[in-house]
């Protein structure tokens, strides 16, 4: 069983940049490839960044490619989000989830563990 708690998500300019974060909570954390995903009302959830069980395999989707960073500390049990040269289509609340496949997986249905979200805000 994993547990997933965001951090760091608040209202921002445009142009300005965020660090998410997603505390994991269980033995298996080293072992699972995860994901940031967004929604915002109307919409399907999205898959905004992907990374594999060892950090070093990552996807983005191509809206935020060049802006955003994901990341991965398992000594630190931590997923990371970095954001930066926000924009206002970027306000949604952002979920990270945990995947026992391992891989980079794009797909929310995939997913086997979700956090709670964590809203960010971009002002124009």
């Amino acid at each position: 069983q994993v547990q997933l708690v965001e951090s760091g998500g608040r209202l921002v300019q445009a142009g300005g940049s965020l660090r998410l974060s997603c505390a994991a909570s269980g033995r298996t954390f080293n072992n699972y490839g995860m994901g940031w995903f967004r929604h915002t009302p109307g919409k399907e959830r999205e898959f905004v960044a992907g990374v594999n069980w060892s950090g070093l395999i990552t996807n983005y989707a191509d809206s935020v490619k060049g802006r955003f960073t994901i990341s991965k500390d398992n000594a630190k049990n931590t997923l990371y989000l970095q954001m930066n040269s926000l924009k206002p289509e970027d306000t949604a609340v952002y979920y990270c989830a945990g995947t026992s496949r391992g891989g980079v997986i794009l797909t929310a249905g995939s997913y086997n563990y979700w956090g709670q979200g964590t809203q960010v805000t971009v002002s124009s």
